[in-house]
C-alpha cells in the first residue's frame, strides 16, 4: 500500500502531525495542509527526512474555496490523491453559557464543516476515477457528549450523521470510494495548552490518555481497511460507545458527576496562554508544538492490537479450545 499520495489535515501539529509522520514512514507522499506556517514546516522537514515526498498547503479548512484550490495542486504537484485524511479542529473548553455565538460558530465551521469541505474536494477527484479512501477522524465525544465541551462534541455528532449518509450513497451508488471513521480516546495533543478556554483552571484530557502515535497508527490501519465503517481505539472508546448505547440515563449522571473537575488540572492556566480558535498560534515567528502536548500518556493500546488482529486472536482461540477437548477426550 506504500507509495500512495495522502492529503492530512490539520497537519501542523497533534494527531494530524503523527498522522504525517505515520504515511511517511510507509513511503506515502504526504500533502500537509492547516495553518500554522511554522508547525508545517517542521511536518514537511519530517516527512522529508523519512523519505517521502512533501507538499506544504498553508489554508484554513473552514474555507472550502481553498480547500478545493489544495486538492487541486495536490494532485498537480504529487499526483492523484489516494486518501484524504480530515483531523483539522479546533475548539472551546467552558460552559455552552460562557461561550460566544461567534466562538461556537467558528468551531462549527472548522470541526464539522471542514470535514465536509476536505471529503467534497477529495469525492470531486475520487468519484470520476471510482477509486480513493476518505478517513474521518472522529472522537468517542460523538457518541457520548461531556459538559464543558458542546460545541467539539456537537461537530463530533454531526460528523458521525454526515459520514453515516455519506457511505450509504457510496453504497447505492455501488461506488468503490471508500469512507470510515476513526473514534479516539483522549489524546495528547497541544489543544489543551492552545484550545480557547473559559474554564477557571487549566484544561486536561481525560485518562486514559493516549500519544498521538496511537492514533496515527489506527488512521493508517483504517486507510488500508475502509470497508470498515468504524475503528474503535482504546479501551475508554469502547466502554463509552458501548455504555451509551446501553445505558445512557446512567452516563448522563456519571458525565455530569465525573467530567467537570476530570477535564481541568489542579492549577490555573498560564496569564500567556495561547489561543488558536482564530488564528494560528504557530504562524510566521511562531514555536513548533509538535505532536505532543505536556501531559502522560501511554504510547500503546491493548484494545487496537487486538481490534487489528481479530483474526489471528480468534484462530488462536479456536486452537486452544480443540487441544482443550482433544485432552478431555484422551481423558474419557
Amino acid at each position: 500500500m506504500a507509495g500512495r499520495v495522502i492529503v492530512v489535515t490539520g497537519a501542523s501539529a497533534g494527531v494530524g502531525r503523527a498522522c504525517a509522520r505515520a504515511f511517511a514512514d510507509r513511503g506515502d507522499g504526504v500533502a500537509l495542509l492547516a495553518r500554522g506556517t511554522t508547525g508545517l514546516e517542521a511536518a514537511r522537514r519530517e516527512v522529508e527526512d523519512a523519505g517521502a515526498r512533501a507538499l506544504v498547503v498553508p489554508l484554513d479548512v473552514a474555507d472550502a474555496e481553498a480547500v478545493a484550490a489544495a486538492a487541486e495542486r495536490v494532485e498537480r504537484e504529487l499526483g492523484e490523491i489516494d486518501v484524504w485524511v480530515n483531523a483539522a479542529f479546533v475548539t472551546v473548553f467552558g460552559r455552552f453559557t460562557d461561550v460566544t455565538a461567534e466562538e461556537y460558530r467558528r468551531v462549527t465551521e472548522v470541526t464539522y464543516l471542514g470535514f465536509v469541505n476536505g471529503t467534497r474536494a477529495a469525492l470531486a477527484r475520487m468519484l470520476p476515477r471510482d477509486r480513493g479512501t476518505i478517513v474521518q477522524v472522529g472522537s468517542a465525544l460523538s457518541y457520548r457528549s461531556v459538559p464543558l465541551q458542546a460545541a467539539y462534541c456537537g461537530a463530533k455528532h454531526a460528523i458521525r450523521g454526515f459520514h453515516e449518509s455519506l457511505r450509504a450513497e457510496l453504497r447505492h451508488d455501488r461506488s468503490r470510494v471508500r469512507a470510515t471513521m476513526v473514534q479516539l480516546p483522549a489524546v495528547n495533543t497541544p489543544q489543551f495548552i492552545w484550545g480557547l478556554s473559559r474554564m477557571p483552571r487549566q484544561a486536561q484530557p481525560v485518562p486514559p490518555i493516549f500519544q498521538p502515535e496511537v492514533a496515527a497508527r489506527a488512521i493508517v490501519y483504517a486507510a488500508d481497511h475502509p470497508r470498515q465503517r468504524e475503528h474503535w481505539v482504546g479501551r475508554s472508546t469502547v466502554a463509552a460507545i458501548l455504555g451509551e448505547r446501553a445505558v445512557p440515563a446512567l452516563l448522563d449522571r456519571y458525565v455530569a458527576r465525573t467530567s467537570v473537575d476530570a477535564q481541568q488540572t489542579d492549577g490555573p492556566p498560564p496569564p500567556d496562554r495561547p489561543v488558536n480558535i482564530w488564528e494560528p498560534v504557530d504562524g510566521p515567528g511562531g514555536r513548533d508544538h509538535g505532536a505532543r502536548g505536556p501531559f502522560d500518556a501511554a504510547d500503546t493500546s491493548a484494545q487496537q492490537w487486538a481490534a487489528q488482529h481479530r483474526g489471528m486472536l480468534l484462530a488462536g482461540a479456536a486452537a486452544v479450545g480443540a487441544l482443550v477437548a482433544a485432552r478431555r477426550g484422551r481423558r474419557s
